[in-house]
């Protein structure tokens, strides 16, 4: 039995399109992603639990800096840290109350 060589062309000539138009900073990820849907599939979320977040990070730094300032201003250093725990409770609340609320709406999953 006889086998008949494989010679491949590695010179095939290879046309890339030209393009004048200067690609932006998101195009480049665009044109380099292998699934075009990652760059742009979301999930729509509420506020809610975006102002929870911002809650829970401001009420963390305003806690902070009550902490950091201590002995020095007392009175200052307790309205700092009241405020950045009532704060945190709202951020908390508001953070969860899409998903121990029924009635309140939760991640949306289909753009409208």
């Amino acid at each position: 039995m006889k086998v008949n060589p494989i010679t491949p062309s590695f010179k095939q000539a290879i046309v890339i399109p030209s393009n004048n138009k200067k690609e932006g900073f998101l195009e480049k990820f665009h044109t380099a992603a292998k699934n075009s849907a990652d760059m742009t599939d979301t999930i729509l979320v509420p506020r809610t639990i975006f102002k929870g977040y911002l809650g829970i990070m401001a009420g963390t730094t305003l806690m902070t800096a009550g902490g950091l300032l201590g002995q020095k201003m007392a009175k200052t250093s307790k309205v700092l840290s009241l405020s950045g725990l009532l704060a945190s409770l709202y951020g908390t609340y508001a953070f969860v109350r899409p998903f121990i609320i029924k009635d309140a709406p939760g991640v949306e999953t289909k753009k409208v």
